[in-house]
């Protein structure tokens, strides 16, 4: 018989998505957008309905014909399967740090990337900003703990370790993102570990029927903050102005630098043209004294003036198509997706394109055996050649954009320091750059027998790369070279196999035993050939296609391999569902390190304690309480793959011959010094969380405390001339991270029409140098690394540079003099009085990192087809240079400027220095701010078609949605560029659709 119903959530809401099974049987369906559901049962037939995060229920049918219920919520989703290192487990056994983002919460968030997914919505997790058209960004967890060696996370793709690039994975192809943030949770990993590891799983058919999917959108890139250069009448005030600042100490006659139209009565022509023994037209006269070029002065007296921010800046066309297939059938899973992605940046020539694939299989053979594959393919297209958008600050808006026979002009004021055209070397580049890769993992498992189950992982990873580029010899610079080519192909492949045997066993109802095995090989080669030529003959029109036509070629080759292996071992016991226990053991080797340490071995231990299932937790307001205890000790192999071994390196050097006869002879010599005891960083750490629920789950959260230390860091050693090499590869050192991470959700409001759920995220992490390497001064204290600023007791990015104190006024004309400047520069302060400026007057002032960071998210669900959500982050407590305030970028009599503000005596201020100004014998300092903001990421909305218009069309689904990324931000000391980048950030508006027959 037909049984139809509706399936509602715990606030009445309808819930998509939720599997409807026949018990004892494979027929199976899912409730639509609305929560309806319909499906063919025997009378005496038992329905099963099932979702993440909700108890499963059961229901018999007897003779019903409509069968309606309300699902309720799992205490904090303790029934949750989350993914770990090399396996599953419930959420309630969990013992490590772990954060789970799904991509679903951000579908109208249309993330072009996978740091677009991680950005804010982890705590812990801070991720970078790139504004170019591909976009994306670092990753880094729990601060930085490394010197010299890499700080980013191991990636983890559907239980294989990833080296490829973000880039190439397809964000709707993602289910969900964990990040493993403690050395407990990581641990499993080992190598490289140390930073942190971020697992990403992808999309798998679901049981039911075929289904397509198809999510098509189109959006614009506009410049959200541009400060302002000088325009045609601004620039020529600016001029004036910084001639006088120029010859600030005098020289000059009154109004020699002023518009001779409008003289003052007391000065007359004659008087104003003999300044300088000047003769001729006096608005010429005038231009030559603001150093204005020929050509500069020739397109002013005819009122020809260019904007150059519209040949430099666009509103760039984005757009993303992806189209999916899933489903199953009897014993095979599948799910198979192509994606294209164009973005165009708010840069001219800035593009990115990508076409993305991936088909992930899933069969079951018999009862005992299931084979799959899951494979990701991508092609990226990378040849963009963006103009220099930094020459915008320079070019003068007098300048001419084109020769006489309309080709670009080299540089339009004809001045060397004047900036050239934004599109001229573009316009003589040749550029083809594509990368090609396969991902691949193919695994097969076989269940056996008392919970044992043996699965195999193997992992190719094939990358083709190709760079061809062409510099003309039309160019004025390269002329002389005849012209340039080269051409460059990469190959590489890698392949890991992992042999995983795990034992879940229950005993007694209350024991719970999740037993892993872990033997691992991985093995990275690579073959890279470059060749390049100039000198083209009898010319270069063919480029790099014809690249043997050059007189200089040269050819090189840069070849690589490494091999790897590991053992791992790792128990999680469960007692009562109420306490567990997490304990492993890894031992890894990497070819990389030196001879006689290879290897390394890490272990972790762990502890959780469900705390509210005790009898004596009577409160009624708290639903959940764990506290979790772990250490544990990870590896970081992140350097080059020969830095522990010497290598022979050629070249060539002129030799003199007794007559005066110079000739090439060539050379080979030892290039770097060995050190067989290289071996593993390690960073040891320990983490104590709490997750919580209360109100009834109307809120829950967790707080995590940490303390990690690394040691035998990687560092560059420098070493005395005398032993013929400045540096040695060497472990020494120590940097201590600490921190604390607290994550919440509130359900605010749970109404039938109208819900509203609040996510804050915040981390707080400090770091410290413990020790370096282990030099000590006359008094037995360790000396700090000046040359690198590093210093024992402070952290990694503290800032310790010259002071400056405001800015000289008239009135301590004197004293400036005694440090070589004058009014309207800097003062910087002279720490010991000895009128110079060395070490001993630097100061530690602050920190380049942010202090705290913390986001905040909130979703809201309107008459059950309308969302709307905002994110915002903030980093704060952080400072930067800010060197513009200095107001001596470069050579100001000859360029244009960022409309900003400067000293004169007639309009002083305490912060920034007149035009020009100098640094007297404080060379190099910098005028640090703070660069705290807050960021609208972004506003999303959506509306989503009711299921009954949609039934007569065969449509599952349907959805429009919007948003808008990097709304805008608020800095309160920082007025220039983005504070995140110090350059153009785009704003981005996209509107799509999601549509699944």
């Amino acid at each position: 018989m037909q049984i139809t119903g509706t399936v509602l959530d715990e606030t009445d809401l309808p819930m998509p998505g939720v599997t409807v099974r026949i018990k004892g049987t494979d027929v199976v369906t899912i409730t639509d957008i609305e929560g309806h559901y319909g499906i063919n049962v025997p009378n005496n037939g038992l329905l099963i309905y099932s979702f993440i995060g909700y108890d499963t229920k059961e229901i018999s049918v007897n003779n019903q014909s409509v069968i309606n219920l309300k699902m309720i919520p799992n205490t904090s989703d303790l029934e949750e399967v989350v993914v770990i290192g090399y396996g599953t487990a419930k959420k309630r056994d969990i013992t490590g740090a772990v954060s789970t983002i799904k991509n679903d919460l951000l579908k109208n968030e249309n993330p072009n990337s996978v740091q677009d997914i991680l950005r804010g919505n982890a705590a812990g997790l801070n991720v970078g900003l790139n504004t170019d058209a591909k976009g994306g960004g670092s990753l880094e967890v729990r601060g930085r703990t490394s010197l010299n060696a890499g700080n980013s996370p191991l990636l983890v793709v559907d239980g294989a370790i990833y080296y490829g690039q973000l880039a190439d994975i397809n964000p709707n192809d993602i289910e969900t993102i964990e990040v493993l943030k403690d050395a407990s949770a990581a641990a499993v990993f080992g190598a490289k570990a140390a930073s942190g590891v971020i697992l990403i799983n992808t999309r798998r058919g679901r049981e039911g029927r075929s289904m397509i999917n198809i999510n098509s959108n189109v959006g614009l890139a506009t410049n959200s903050r541009f400060p302002s250069v000088y325009g045609p009448e601004g620039f020529i005030a600016w001029r004036e102005d910084v001639q006088k600042s120029t010859f600030a100490g005098g020289g000059f006659g009154e109004h020699q630098f002023s518009d001779p139209r409008n003289l003052p009565s007391n000065v007359s022509m004659d008087q104003w043209l003999a300044y300088d023994g000047s003769a001729g037209d006096p608005i010429t006269v005038w231009l030559q004294r603001l150093n204005l070029q020929p050509a500069e002065i020739e397109n002013y007296l005819n009122e020809r003036s260019v904007d150059w921010y519209d040949r430099i800046f666009q509103v760039g066309l984005r757009q993303d198509h992806t189209v999916s297939l899933s489903g199953s059938k009897d014993d095979f899973k599948y799910y198979w997706s192509l994606g294209y992605l164009n973005n165009q940046g708010i840069v001219i020539g800035d593009e990115f394109k990508t076409f993305r694939s991936r088909i992930n299989l899933e069969g079951k053979v018999n009862k005992f055996l299931t084979v799959g594959m899951n494979s990701q393919f991508a092609n990226r297209d990378e040849s963009q050649v963006p103009v220099s958008w930094g020459n915008i600050r320079v070019l003068s808006p007098w300048g001419t954009e084109y020769n006489d026979d309309g080709s670009l002009k080299w540089r339009p004021n004809d001045e060397a320091s004047g900036g050239k055209h934004p599109s001229y070397d573009r316009a003589f580049i040749d550029r083809v750059q594509r990368e090609f890769t396969i991902n691949s993992t193919l695994y097969a498992v076989i269940d056996l027998p008392l919970g044992f189950s043996f699965r195999t992982n193997f992992t190719p990873r094939f990358e083709f790369y190709e760079r061809y580029n062409h510099e003309s010899a039309a160019h004025v610079e390269w002329a002389e070279r005849g012209g340039n080519a080269s051409r460059q192909q990469r190959k590489v492949y890698t392949w890991q196999i992992d042999n995983i045997l795990t034992w879940q066993k229950q005993f007694a109802e209350k024991h719970d035993f999740n037993v892993t095995l872990l033997a691992n090989a991985e093995q990275f080669q690579s073959w890279d050939n470059t060749m390049s030529n100039n000198g083209f003959q009898p010319h270069d029109r063919l480029g790099f296609s014809k690249i043997d036509a050059g007189i200089n070629p040269l050819i090189s080759s840069h070849d690589q391999y490494s091999t790897g292996d590991a053992l791992m071992g790792r128990m999680i016991y469960s007692y009562d569902g109420k306490y567990s226990t997490t304990v492993s053991v890894r031992r890894d080797g990497y070819s990389a390190f030196g001879q006689l340490n290879p290897r390394a071995t890490f272990y972790s231990a762990a502890v959780g304690w469900i705390f509210s299932d005790e009898n004596f937790m009577n409160i009624n307001w708290l639903d959940y309480g764990k506290l979790r205890l772990s250490w544990g000790s990870n590896g970081n192999r992140d350097i080059g793959m020969y830095d522990a071994l010497s290598d022979l390196a050629t070249g060539k050097y002129f030799y003199q011959r007794p007559n005066g006869e110079l000739y090439l002879v060539n050379q080979l010599y030892v290039n770097r010094m060995e050190n067989s005891r290289l071996r593993w960083e390690r960073t040891a750490a320990f983490n104590l969380g709490l997750d919580f629920s209360i109100l009834k789950t109307k809120i829950d959260g967790s707080i995590e405390v940490y303390n990690m230390s690394t040691t035998d860091l990687l560092v560059q050693r420098n070493l005395p001339d005398i032993l013929g090499f400045n540096w040695v590869y060497d472990n020494l050192g120590e940097v201590q991270n600490r921190g604390i991470e607290f994550s919440l959700t509130s359900r605010n409001i749970t109404r039938n029409n109208f819900s509203w759920i609040s996510t804050g995220n915040f981390q707080l992490n400090r770091n410290v140098i413990k020790s370096l390497y282990g030099d000590l001064d006359e008094n037995g204290k360790e000396l700090d690394d000046l040359e690198n600023q590093w210093f024992i007791g402070q952290a990694i990015d503290r800032i310790w540079h010259y002071k400056t104190d405001g800015i000289w006024q008239s009135h301590e004309a004197d004293a400036a003099a005694e440090y070589g400047v004058r009014p309207g520069d800097y003062k910087v302060i002279d720490v010991n009085g000895d009128g110079q400026f060395t070490n001993a007057d630097r100061q530690f002032q602050g920190y380049t990192q942010p202090r705290f960071r913390w986001s905040l998210r909130n979703d809201f669900k309107l008459f059950k087809n309308f969302e709307l959500s905002f994110m915002m982050y903030s980093y704060w407590g952080h400072m930067g240079s800010f060197n513009q305030m200095k107001n001596r970028d470069g050579f100001l009599d000859r360029t244009n400027s960022y409309v900003t503000p400067y000293w004169t005596e007639e309009n002083p201020n305490n912060e920034w220095a007149r035009l020009n100004s100098s640094e007297g014998g404080a060379s190099g300092f910098n005028v640090y701010r703070d660069r705290s903001f807050i960021r609208l990421e972004n506003i999303s909305a959506s509306y989503s078609v009711p299921k009954s218009k949609l039934e007569k069309l065969k449509i599952e689904n349907f959805r429009v949605y919007g948003n808008i990324r990097n709304v805008g931000y608020y800095a309160p000391n920082w007025g220039f560029w983005d504070p995140e980048n110090s350059g153009p950030v785009p704003t981005i508006f996209t509107l799509g659709i999601d549509l699944t027959l």
